[in-house]
């Protein structure tokens, strides 16, 4: 009778250590998605804090722009509005079409491709881009790793029965994203 309710404690010991285990591991893949966010959310604030600059520094040359002007300063206002990775990926990607098309434009002005402003400004931008992209893939990454876990078995009773909510991941929302961009390499004109 004693080895039998030794084995009994033994194994309620060894399941609740397992739930112990997987949960804190739960507990650590969401605090990662958490700081994957808020690493995305740092580089955006940059992002943010760079385009006033930039526009304050092209106004007065692109006279004849200010709806292109206007349309990135709507996007980025927009943008620091966005609630959620849904939103912040969609709004951010709106501002970023819209840097893309102002960018078009500012190559179309002698004055502004010569100036050492604009161009630290924007290099400044597309390195804030890069790290975007890279904070998002890492976000991306861990989120996906984080659900995983959370719908695998035997874990997922853990994360159904202590309330874990999977992390959205972020995705192109702009079908002109996914096309596949045209090179030509040719020496043709």
């Amino acid at each position: 009778m004693q080895l039998t309710a030794l084995m009994v404690l033994i194994t309620l010991a060894a399941i609740v250590l397992w739930v112990i285990v997987r949960y804190n591991a739960l507990i650590r893949l969401r605090n990662q998605v958490e700081n994957g966010w808020k690493q995305i959310d740092v580089q955006l604030k940059r992002r943010h804090d760079l385009i006033p600059n930039l526009v304050n520094t092209v106004k007065g040359i692109m006279e004849f722009e200010q709806d292109t002007l206007q349309k990135v300063v709507e996007a980025r206002s927009a943008a620091m509005g966005a609630r959620g990775v849904g939103d912040a990926a969609a709004k951010e990607s709106a501002l970023s079409d819209a840097l893309s098309k102002f960018f078009v434009v500012v190559e179309q002005y002698p004055q502004l491709r010569s100036s050492e402003n604009v161009r630290q400004l924007q290099e400044e931008l597309t390195s804030t881009e890069n790290k975007i992209a890279f904070s998002r893939q890492f976000y991306n990454d861990i989120a996906t790793e984080f659900n995983t876990a959370q719908q695998v078995f035997p874990s997922n009773m853990i994360a159904s029965a202590l309330g874990f909510k999977t992390a959205e991941l972020f995705e192109i929302t702009v079908a002109a994203e996914r096309e596949v961009p045209a090179v030509n390499l040719s020496l043709k004109k």
